[in-house]
């Protein structure tokens, strides 16, 4: 593997209430530089198919490469209308929430002026150079809550990467919430992460960006910044979590409630498809130890890349079979926008596989099948998509290695990034866990696991899902864990050595009463619990809420719970209770102060033990 790169250089409102449908709750090695724009025409591109040859040596039945569909919209500076296309499809997809519309806007190298990219549910837009800086917008890329009266905290599921900025007004708003990454971003200025009026926001995430100017979080409840570089950040409310972040607020956790790691441990930026000529590649960020600021600092990343011709460019009537076919025959899996309906689990068994989605391709498996799983092998990338439960239960939805999986990854490891799970609210959908991850030395990095608490076949059996994210390896990361309303544990953690840095929970808003949820002679299942036999576990930044909407009288013992030992610690950790609907009587085990009648205030715990 190559070394890794040097890192680059380089009275506000308060939000203190959670979303509800009714407004009550609150809320190849080293590469060149890309040359020319490519076509002018704004139309879904393909590459040349090459049937190729499998891993056995024989020829491929299924090509590589092809068009990108109809729903990868694909933009040079010469097209015409460019701002009535993005309006378009905005208009389309702003209150969409559990609509099917699903779209990847991608932006040629170049420079755009004048344009204003609204940005609804499950869409994403892109550069497609090397570096950020390759594809300049002069303009705006916005996400506000105008078509929910001002309320950000079901901004989900939308994305924005490799694009540099230069906001009409001097900052870019980009008020979200869970699932609604903005990765590799450059902003020639400052960001707002709320929205117009300052409403509720419950976000968010940021990675390999630079924001030259200052970062207001207003009202955001809460936040994960990691491996970039921010020219100032104006404030906190609960849980603001900072790694490797240059210009980061200084540790000060419980006030202001900054919690900054200099570094973050291990990191490995997410796949991303960009031009290289006219021709269609991935590339594929390496690992970095330690890792601080961008990881474009020089203007090219490194690592390695893949022709899309590698790639089985999937689409949406796609089978389990197909998609499990090409797999087999040593390509990698590139899933277009779309639904795609699995009467099988997807099994990836070859090392490095990459398993790629634009525009929130979404994966729904069929009959209680798992939708996909990871054999125990090294250097799997996830990234870009979406699980829905079926209405038939799944014992599992996502599983990366076998149970019992042991063998080294820490050279190169698994990564999982931007996929997010969801139960219910866009239907019926049931699983006893969500994501089960055995694999030693796996990364999580950025994740939404959500049982949704409102939209269609919401209850609670409705959407019955006991489990959330189960980790059984030993040595796993996660950076930016965002897990909500699980019917027992949202997080339960049995391997050792595990890490998380930043972590975002409410507990399930809608148990009907303390039986419901009562686990054993301990009141409430812990957010995020540690295994009893487990030796060493390290956490920062971690929160917890309860909004017991159902039943307000209901009693929630600690948001965590973990063995009394040397070897568990964590650092900056909170629960909060939401207008008083239900009350925590402790934080972690049976240390910290309980919350208190209706004032929406955390209660804190600054290390444990």
């Amino acid at each position: 593997m190559p070394s890794s790169p040097t890192p680059s250089p380089t009275p506000e409102p308060s939000g203190v209430r959670r979303r509800s449908l009714l407004g009550a709750a609150a809320a190849a090695p080293v590469l060149a530089s890309l040359a020319g724009a490519g076509s002018a025409a704004a139309a879904p591109a393909a590459t040349t198919a090459s049937a190729g040859a499998d891993p056995a040596g024989g020829p491929r039945a299924l090509p590589g490469g092809g068009d990108l569909g109809p729903n990868v919209i694909v933009f040079d500076p010469s097209t015409a209308n460019i701002q009535g296309r993005l309006d378009e499809i905005f208009k389309q997809q702003e209150s969409a929430q559990f609509g099917t519309g699903r779209y990847a806007l991608l932006f040629k190298p170049g420079t755009y002026s004048g344009l204003n990219a609204q940005l609804g549910f499950y869409t994403s837009i892109a550069g497609l150079g090397l570096s950020p800086d390759d594809t300049t917008i002069n303009g705006d890329v916005t996400v506000d809550a105008g078509w929910f009266e001002g309320n950000a905290t079901q901004n989900f599921w939308r994305s924005a990467e490799n694009l540099a900025l230069v906001p009409v007004s001097g900052t870019n708003r980009w008020a979200v919430s869970q699932a609604a990454p903005f990765r590799r971003m450059h902003v020639r200025g400052g960001l707002n992460l709320a929205p117009d009026g300052y409403g509720w926001a419950s976000g968010g995430y940021i990675a390999d960006s630079r924001i030259d100017g200052t970062v207001g979080p207003y009202s955001q409840q809460q936040w994960y910044t990691r491996d970039s570089s921010v020219g100032g950040w104006l404030n906190a409310v609960w849980n603001m979590v900072f790694s490797g972040v240059e210009g980061a607020p200084a540790q000060s956790f419980p006030e202001p409630p900054y919690t900054t790691l200099e570094t973050t441990p291990v990191s490995r930026e997410k796949p991303f498809l960009y031009l290289d000529g006219t021709e269609y590649r991935v590339f594929l960020p390496e690992k970095r130890t330690d890792a601080r600021g961008v990881s474009w600092g020089n203007g090219t990343p490194r690592g390695t890349s893949l022709a899309l011709t590698q790639f089985y460019v999937a689409k949406p009537a796609d089978s389990a079979a197909t998609l499990n076919q090409a797999l087999e025959e040593g390509l990698h899996l590139l899933l277009t926008p779309g639904i795609y309906h699995l009467d099988r689990t997807v099994e990836v068994n070859r090392a490095g596989t990459v398993v790629l989605g634009l525009g929130y391709a979404t994966l729904i498996p069929e009959g209680g099948v798992t939708a996909l799983k990871v054999a125990d092998v090294d250097g799997v990338r996830l990234a870009g998509f979406l699980v829905d439960a079926g209405p038939v239960n799944s014992a599992t939805l996502l599983e990366v290695g076998p149970e019992g999986a042991s063998a080294d990854h820490s050279a190169n490891p698994t990564t999982v990034q931007d996929v997010f799970v969801r139960i219910g609210g866009a239907g019926p959908g049931k699983a006893t866990t969500s994501l089960v991850v055995n694999s030693r030395h796996t990364i999580v990095d950025h994740t939404w696991v959500w049982r949704a608490d409102h939209g269609d076949g919401v209850g609670w059996e409705t959407n019955r899902a006991d489990y959330g994210v189960v980790v059984n390896g030993d040595d796993v990361l996660i950076t930016g864990l965002f897990v909500e309303h699980f019917n027992k544990y949202d997080v339960q953690w049995n391997g050792e050595r595990g890490r998380t840095v930043f972590f975002q929970n409410e507990k399930a808003y809608d148990a009907p009463d303390q039986a419901a949820i009562q686990n054993g002679s301990v009141k409430g299942y812990a957010a995020y619990k540690v295994g009893d036999d487990v030796a060493e576990h390290e956490g920062w930044g971690l929160g917890s809420y309860c909004y017991y909407n159902v039943n307000p009288s209901i009693v929630q013992h600690h948001g965590f719970a973990a063995p009394n030992r040397s070897g568990v610690r964590f650092h900056g950790l909170l629960v909060v209770s939401l207008g008083g609907n239900g009350q925590y009587e402790c934080v972690i085990n049976d240390t910290g102060s309980p919350t208190s009648g209706t004032d929406t205030v955390p209660s804190k715990v600054v290390q444990y033990p």
